[in-house]
């Protein structure tokens, strides 16, 4: 009875399995190494938690976001899908927007630029902040 059981949840575990192909045709993080100070006047919206800006850079801009006033998130405005010439669009919500589809992708601490919108699997490209003092460093390694 054993065997049977371990065998039965063996084949269930294995018909269960996702295939991955799809993710490996998403874009993957770009090279990118920014590095900016928050005494810049531009990145005021930014010095509060759960404030934003929006900086040149990556491919399409950056959405730079505080999270809890010492830890900052980064995404890319390329939509995940590479298919639409404009950057996504923030409205100050916890999502980006593609207008070309009509996607939309979370943002924002442990959410990762998860797609929002049913049928589209590529997240949003997140980078990676790193703060000292008041520099920024935003970079995908």
């Amino acid at each position: 009875m054993i065997k049977e059981t371990f065998f039965f949840f063996t084949l269930f575990a294995l018909l269960n399995c996702s295939n991955n192909d799809d993710l490996n045709n998403c874009v993957q993080t770009l090279p990118l190494n920014i590095t900016t100070d928050l005494n810049n006047p531009q990145l005021i919206n930014a010095l509060v938690p759960g404030g934003f800006v929006e900086l040149t850079g990556g491919s399409k801009g950056i959405l730079l976001m505080n999270v809890n006033g010492s830890e900052f998130i980064a995404y890319d405005k390329l939509c995940p899908a590479d298919a639409c010439i404009t950057p996504m669009t923030f409205d100050g919500s916890f999502t980006l927007k593609c207008t070309c589809d009509e996607s939309e992708y979370g943002v924002g601490k442990g959410i990762g630029g998860t797609p929002q919108t049913e049928g589209f699997i590529c997240p949003a490209i997140e980078y990676r902040v790193i703060k000292n003092g008041s520099v920024l460093r935003i970079t995908n390694f």
